[in-house]
């Protein structure tokens, strides 16, 4: 879409939602292409989704600040990756308040120990393909595409999709789904008293 509207341009943006769902969807894969990923204390399901939470809570916490929001993001993994003999979690925020285990029993000047998983070395490359700063950037606005959904949602009860409409139509189908959306049956009434219509039971 670059140069097409003359001095303006299309900026993409992403809904957090979906790229949080990458982490799962690559690990996955990954772990069909490579059978050594698979057993007891390797890449399972479960592991998977707390690194995709993880990474989600990571974007989630760091709105609007790319350098926060990488830096979290590659905290979470090493965090997820680290076990008995290799704890990494200097990435991870300080304190009693961590969110980090680790962390918060080195404050209160106790051990922690995670379970081992020495597959560091093989998820790595996949996983810091969705730490680049191109897609994060992306993700400052800390959006969904949840509620466009649902609008769309509202819009297509109004004016379906599969039937042709003409603009007028259309337009007026646009602006009772916008009152729908936002304040439900009462923003249709609020138009009515605005137009000095009398709310009765047929109205």
């Amino acid at each position: 879409v670059k140069n097409i509207y003359s001095s303006e341009s299309v900026r993409k943006l992403e809904c957090i939602g979906h790229i949080q769902k990458r982490v799962g969807g690559k690990l996955r894969k990954l772990k069909k292409e490579k059978t050594v990923l698979g057993g007891k204390g390797k890449l399972s399901d479960a592991f998977i989704d707390r690194l995709q939470n993880y990474y989600g809570i990571a974007i989630r916490s760091n709105v609007g600040n790319l350098q926060e929001m990488q830096k979290s993001v590659i905290a979470a993994f090493y965090h997820c990756c680290s076990n008995s003999k290799q704890q990494m979690h200097g990435q991870c925020p300080e304190g009693e308040k961590s969110w980090c285990k680790f962390q918060r029993a080195k404050a209160f000047g106790k051990s922690y120990q995670n379970k081992s998983r020495n597959i560091i070395n093989i998820i790595k490359p996949v996983y810091m393909q969705l730490c680049d700063q191109k897609l994060l950037e992306k993700c400052l606005h800390g959006k969904t595409q949840n509620a466009n959904e649902s609008f769309n949602n509202v819009l297509w009860s109004i004016v379906p999709k599969q039937t042709f409409a003409e603009l007028l139509t259309l337009k007026i189908g646009s602006y009772l789904a916008v009152l729908r959306f936002n304040d439900g049956a009462r923003g249709i009434l609020k138009v009515l008293e605005a137009m000095n219509i009398d709310i009765g039971a047929y109205t």
